[in-house]
């Protein structure tokens, strides 16, 4: 049986807790709840922590689907070299990010998913995951012309291929004469 890839779990869990903590931050914040603020770092946290996760990882084994537009912030996570990279560091990073968030009831949620992320990619950075762009995949080779059959040369019906080749043999004609019309 397969190994679980942990660091996708985590991924998809990582950018809807980065929506959901955005979200709540806007109603903390215009809902002009009591510590407000805290929903102004929430909203924040959760643009960071979404345009930190978007981008996927390739898989080990397989192929990884992309997301759409993930190219240009592949390139963006690339540079930031092994502190992206690495999920130790993504795992400390969002469990940092999620504690501010737990002040005000608008952000707990956020902040609930985004700390499951982080034990997620602390597993995964235990099982020795990291972070892989995905790369170009070569286009798939294509066959040569002579494996293109022609198409058939009389109309329907059509004898089995081996009877085709019996009366080509023997020189057999149709004996329905095709008339042309006038």
């Amino acid at each position: 049986m397969g190994q679980i890839e942990w660091a996708m779990w985590a991924n998809e869990q990582a950018l809807a807790s980065g929506l959901i903590l955005l979200s709540g931050g806007i109603v903390a914040v215009a809902g002009q709840f009591k510590g407000w603020e805290y929903g102004a770092y929430s909203i924040a946290a959760g643009v960071f922590v979404s345009l930190l996760e978007y981008p996927r990882s390739r898989r080990k084994k397989g192929s990884t689907m992309e997301r759409c537009g993930q190219k240009t912030l592949t390139s963006v996570v690339k540079a930031f070299g092994p502190l992206t990279r690495n999920y130790y560091v993504r795992a400390i990073l969002h469990a940092g990010l999620a504690v501010p968030g737990g002040f005000i009831l608008a952000t707990i949620l956020g902040t609930v998913c985004l700390g499951i992320a982080a034990i997620i990619y602390l597993l995964a950075a235990i099982r020795g995951e990291e972070w892989r762009p995905i790369e170009k995949q070569a286009p798939p080779k294509l066959r040569p012309a002579e494996t293109i059959k022609q198409p058939p040369q009389n109309p329907p019906p059509r004898p089995p291929p081996e009877v085709r080749r019996k009366q080509a043999d023997e020189g057999y004609s149709n004996p329905i004469p095709v008339q042309d019309e006038v």
